[in-house]
């Protein structure tokens, strides 16, 4: 996490859809762009930064 928001590495839960996902990138500090946690597929983006919620930070401290 940076700033209390989810930052590339978390692990979330994207409410908007329903999924846990990995954050692989953050544009311009607004943009979310996540990856499945696990089976692969396709990446996207957070219809709802809000609604990110963190499930297992990424431990990193960035």
């Amino acid at each position: 996490m940076k700033d209390g928001k989810p930052w590339v590495g978390d692990q979330v839960r994207d409410e908007a859809t329903g999924r846990k996902a990995i954050v692989t990138d953050v544009r311009e500090g607004s943009v979310y762009i996540l990856r499945p946690v696990a089976g692969g597929g396709a990446f996207w983006e957070a219809e709802d930064p809000g609604r990110l919620t963190v499930t297992e930070p990424s431990g990193g401290g960035f």
